[in-house]
């Protein structure tokens, strides 16, 4: 009796722990980027950054975009000093950021087979895959793939990626 209840509350653990994983995907495909990005508080520097480029209407358009999105520990690589400057000139802002987003939807089953992306910024970003990550620019790894959004995907990456 008692193995019988260990069972049955066990499925209905389970069962309610998937329906939280897919309502919380459902939830985000429903979310457009910019959506996502702003109740996300791994980005919050993202999000200060888009705003303070003018991007937040663009990443709430239709895209569909692909959006390399750098969390706030890869933005914090970036000296102080240099990312203040970076915030407060909103044409390099546009710029760096642009960088990290290319046309389409782009998932990572695609990503990996790829060498290169161009981006909305005009440049291409390099893709390689080494030691099963992928590596962005040759320092940039991808840590978190396919976040669907209704306009798009987001791969989270641990570094800023920097136009030439």
């Amino acid at each position: 009796m008692k193995l019988r209840t260990l069972l049955v509350v066990g499925s209905l653990a389970l069962a309610a722990l998937g329906l939280t994983l897919t309502n919380a995907q459902s939830t985000t495909q429903n979310q457009t980027i910019a959506q996502i990005v702003a109740t996300n508080p791994n980005f919050s520097t993202l999000l200060a950054a888009v705003q303070a480029a003018g991007l937040v209407e663009t990443l709430s358009g239709p895209g569909p975009f692909t959006v390399f999105a750098p969390t706030n520990a890869a933005f914090a690589k970036i000296p102080k000093a240099d990312l203040d400057k970076l915030l407060a000139d909103k044409a390099a802002l546009t710029k760096v950021l642009t960088y990290h987003v290319v046309a389409g939807r782009v998932p990572s089953s695609q990503v990996v087979t790829l060498k290169e992306a161009k981006t909305v910024e005009g440049q291409n970003v390099t893709i390689e895959v080494k030691d099963g990550k992928v590596i962005l620019n040759g320092n940039s790894t991808v840590t978190a793939v396919d976040i669907q959004a209704s306009n798009g995907i987001i791969h989270v990456i641990d570094t800023v990626l920097l136009p030439k």
